[in-house]
């Protein structure tokens, strides 16, 4: 071969490796917007993600898993999602649903008879509670929109809420007055997502967890997605932190809510806030959901599944814009976590943006972050 038909075949080899990358134009950093919150000492660190419905588009860290030992945040790490376990598990029980095992405007003493002598409280004080039955019984739409009148939690899921079965918890539920009447008002209910998990247990006949990870997260190649991080999983944790004394710096604090260790087996699955994860995870169940039901060719739920989630199920007179275990917004639907996780869709724009942080509040004005970031990833995706 002469020297000039061996350098066409490198221009050739060249130009095919360029093209199978998406061309010469290099990809726009987002993460380097948070930069100036981290020098501050506003962030810890951040882990970003933009995806369209079959792509990554972005995938960044920047800052701190671990201040102290100055260990820098990976595209990998893990971190606690908290509330984004919601609509997961949402979604896992809406395949109930496409397959007529569970109807969501069901009263859910249907499934689960303890529910079937609740009471709502309509008087109380330091002296006395007054009950009444409810007018209406709590239905599974009451349980996934937050309006089943059920409280946060139980007074029995202390002092962390992983510690009872999701059995006990949700009698515990069952055993507590309502609130409010179910379905007039907006009350952030963990334990009404628990109680949807209970029907996947008992409609299916398997544990919450080994449904989840059956139907979702095999299925979806979820691999860091979990309840109880492994000891590789557990390395790859970023450290919560929040504001230090003085409110100009950070400091670290430990997840309130969980028990440690996190690899300890007696922990219990919470429904309602218990998944750690990724960002690439977080997208692939987000990408599943804005292609409606279906990654990869494999179909999760029917269109008319994840249109139902994401469209209101709220009844107008309550303020709040609920789907089934998603938030609704002007333009997309999404849902965050305890430690100022966040994840969003926006279908008109096929567009996902994911920011994984682990924050119990911020000092100075970290918490303008997020916002900087989903500014810049939609300026230059979302075009």
């Amino acid at each position: 071969m002469n020297s000039r038909r061996f350098a066409a075949c490198i221009a050739a080899l060249v130009f095919a490796l360029v093209f199978s990358l998406g061309g010469l134009a290099e990809e726009p950093h987002i993460a380097p917007v948070l930069q100036p919150f981290v020098d501050s000492q506003s962030l810890a660190g951040a882990v970003t993600l933009v995806a369209s419905a079959d792509k990554v588009l972005s995938l960044e860290a920047v800052g701190y898993a671990d201040i102290a030992a100055k260990k820098l945040l990976t595209t990998n790490s893990l971190f606690w999602i908290a509330s984004q376990s919601k609509p997961i598990t949402a979604a896992a029980l809406m395949i109930l649903v496409d397959e007529g095992k569970v109807n969501i405007d069901d009263p859910v003493g249907k499934y689960l008879p303890e529910f079937n002598q609740q009471w709502l409280a309509v008087e109380k004080d330091e002296q006395h509670v007054l009950l009444k039955k409810p007018q209406h019984p709590v239905t599974v739409k009451h349980l996934l929109t937050h309006t089943s009148g059920m409280p946060f939690s139980s007074m029995l899921e202390q002092p962390t809420l992983d510690q009872l079965r999701l059995k006990d918890a949700v009698r515990s539920y069952a055993l507590t007055p309502l609130q409010s009447e179910p379905g007039t008002k907006f009350q952030y209910s963990n334990a009404g997502i628990n109680t949807a998990a209970r029907i996947i247990e008992v409609v299916t006949g398997k544990s919450y967890e080994a449904f989840m990870d059956e139907r979702l997260f095999g299925p979806l190649g979820m691999k860091d997605t979990t309840f109880w991080p492994h000891d590789d999983q557990v390395g790859r944790v970023a450290k919560a932190y929040g504001p230090d004394d003085a409110k100009t710096g950070l400091k670290e604090t430990p997840i309130s809510q969980l028990t440690y260790p996190l690899t300890d087996p007696g922990r219990q699955p919470m429904p309602a806030g218990g998944l750690f994860s990724t960002a690439a995870d977080v997208a692939i169940f987000c990408q599943m959901v804005l292609n409606d039901g279906e990654y990869q060719g494999k179909r999760i739920l029917s269109p008319a599944a994840v249109k139902q989630m994401t469209s209101r199920q709220t009844a107008e007179p309550i303020k709040e814009a609920w789907g089934l275990g998603w938030s609704l917004g002007g333009d997309s639907f999404g849902h965050g976590g305890a430690l100022s996780t966040n994840m969003n869709i926006y279908p008109q724009k096929k567009l996902i943006t994911i920011f994984l942080v682990q924050h119990a509040g911020f000092p100075n004005n970290g918490g303008e972050a997020q916002g900087k970031f989903v500014q810049a990833a939609t300026e230059a995706f979302g075009k």
